[in-house]
């Protein structure tokens, strides 16, 4: 039986999380406390025990999330045994250390850019995002062409669940257009910027040398990536991927229609919440999934 392991992104985050991991494997709380080391503030406290708000920081939520997908692949041992991996935006660094591609620690140092980067050209810009619902992808993509101010189809999520992403006018008008055309509902997000969107574009320029300069290798099973929602192994190739994953498209659901073509038969989901399982059986109700545990 093929078996595919995903992580989560952003938004799977909860107070509480990785506490349990932390107080029942010694290893699990090394690799913890080398974090707060790292990172320069101690994530653990408020992984555990701080406030939503203080958890929902893009600086403290991406770090976050690979922690705790990461050390929980690492705590399966050898049960953790992928015939494939993927992971939606953020997850895809997650996937790409507990496969063996990147060490903990740059996988780490490199979330923290990646969050410290995305913040900042959030800042730099205000934008926006919005869900669309009950929509072909293509209308969504076709709409969004025709406005003239920055909004794309960001995250294709599932079908009939499409995020864009782009400029507050942007988006604003796009919501009204895409309404109109017969979309169920157009949403708009509590998120601080336009994520895989043009307007990331600094953030991917700071962030393209610090990918250049990490040790890649190849993982022990294909990586599905974002941008191109097909298994890849060459760590060249990884490189240009993730380089492009943030002003790129998160192609999940195209992902996961790959990974079911290319013989996926389970699929455990790494990381909090089960955001990601309830995404695929969107795609086919009866797909078996579940949550790693230890």
């Amino acid at each position: 039986m093929k078996k595919a392991y995903v992580f989560p992104g952003q938004g799977a985050q909860f107070v509480g999380m990785g506490k349990d991991l932390y107080d029942s494997s010694e290893d699990a709380k090394a690799l913890f406390e080398k974090a707060n080391k790292i990172l320069g503030f101690n994530i653990t406290e408020i992984m555990f025990s701080g406030t939503d708000e203080a958890l929902k920081q893009t600086n403290v939520t991406q770090p976050a999330i690979f922690l705790h997908s990461v050390i929980l692949a690492k705590a399966l041992g050898d049960s953790f045994q992928p015939d494939m991996a993927a992971g939606h935006s953020l997850g895809e660094f997650s996937a790409l250390v507990a496969c063996g591609a990147m060490s903990f620690e740059d996988g780490l140092n490199l979330v923290a850019k990646r969050a410290n980067a995305m913040q900042k050209a959030c800042e730099a810009e205000p934008s926006t995002m919005a869900a669309v619902l009950g929509m072909e992808d293509a209308d969504v993509e076709r709409i969004c062409a025709s406005i003239d101010e920055v909004v794309v189809a960001a995250n294709y999520n599932c079908p009939g669940q499409l995020v864009i992403s782009g400029s507050i006018a942007g988006v604003d008008f796009a919501c009204e257009k895409l309404t109109e055309a017969g979309a169920k509902r157009a949403i708009k997000l509590p998120v601080g910027g336009a994520f895989h969107s043009p307007l990331m574009e600094p953030a991917r320029a700071e962030l393209e040398a610090a990918i250049k300069n990490t040790e890649i290798s190849s993982p022990i099973c294909p990586i599905y990536q974002n941008v191109v929602a097909k298994g890849v192994t060459s760590p060249t190739e990884i490189k240009e991927n993730l380089i492009a994953q943030l002003t790129g498209a998160v192609r999940w659901t195209q992902t996961m229609n790959q990974m079911i073509a290319d013989g996926a038969e389970h699929l455990t989901e790494v990381g909090p919440g089960k955001v990601l399982q309830g995404l695929i059986k969107k795609v086919d109700r009866q797909f078996p999934t579940e949550s790693a545990s230890i």
